[in-house]
């Protein structure tokens, strides 16, 4: 389940609910969808395509997306830590990211003009979208794995474009553990490269 971290007002959100809430004004849709039981963590990305395709065509039809794919990183991934560097820093897209996470997790570090900067910690079953033009970057958990379904208007549209003044060695990478644990404790490191 996602969870949200706003460092510098030491706050974590954790309730679907309250995640929803707080995503909406910064225009950040957060859906949580069913894995168990609709896929095996076998199932090719076909499988996976075609158990969540009422999903990925309402999701084409609300944000004009074309096409959707499966991404799968793992630490035996080619080149892992250039493709890792290229997302850990801040920048912004020319179309809307959107990812649901079949397996493993992530986060994502959200810096929004209208309000703090804030960490979505995702995970298998949430689905997670970053508006164009927003300023944010992403980093894996320790694990190193990641499998998610993306979404694209146009597949030119993923191209980083870094912020001039990155902000974003000013943030802790934190993953948060499998249970809700207070700000100074339980927060294991994500891998920064």
């Amino acid at each position: 389940m996602a969870r949200i971290r706003i460092q510098d007002e030491s706050r974590e959100i954790t309730e679907t609910a309250a995640i929803r809430a707080f995503l909406e004004p910064f225009g950040i849709w957060y859906e949580k969808w069913p894995v168990e039981g609709r896929i095996t963590p076998d199932s090719t990305s076909e499988e996976i395509l075609a158990a969540y395709t009422p999903e990925v065509d309402r999701l084409k039809a609300r944000g004009g997306f074309v096409t959707a794919d499966v991404i799968n990183v793992s630490p035996s991934t080619p080149n892992l830590d250039a493709m890792l560097a290229k997302f850990a820093k801040e920048h912004t897209h020319s179309e809307d990211e959107v990812r649901f996470t079949v397996k493993g997790s992530g986060v994502f570090h959200i810096h929004p003009d209208n309000g703090p900067v804030f960490a979505v910690q995702v995970e298998s079953g949430d689905l997670i979208n970053v508006p164009k033009g927003t300023k944010h970057w992403f980093d894996l958990c320790s694990d190193r794995n990641i499998r998610c379904i993306r979404l694209f208007q146009d597949m030119t549209g993923w191209a980083p474009h870094y912020v001039d003044e990155p902000i974003n060695e000013r943030y802790t990478a934190l993953c948060l553990g499998p249970a809700y644990l207070p700000a100074a404790v339980g927060f294991e490191s994500v891998v920064k490269v």
